[in-house]
């Protein structure tokens, strides 16, 4: 736990195309980085929670892994400030 401390910790909400939320949820388990990832009902579809070194890696890891995931149409990011 003290690992998960000293890095960069921030919760992902992610929008799916319909019917693909179960595709995209197998995808983001198998990205490293990726802790938790939950199928939501409401106004998101997923909810993942990411760490990395920094919010930079966290950046990146969104930019070119989560959101290259054919399926995913919209995500929004809110890092951890504690």
């Amino acid at each position: 736990m003290s690992a998960e401390h000293s890095a960069a910790v921030a919760y992902v909400l992610i929008n799916c195309d319909i019917g693909k939320e179960k595709e995209v949820l197998e995808e983001l388990k198998k990205i490293p980085g990726v802790i938790e990832a939950h199928l939501l009902y409401g106004v998101y579809d997923i909810i993942v929670k990411a760490t990395g070194k920094n919010n930079t890696e966290i950046r990146e890891m969104i930019l070119t892994k989560i959101r290259r995931i054919p399926g995913v149409k919209r995500t929004l990011t809110m890092p951890v400030v504690e």
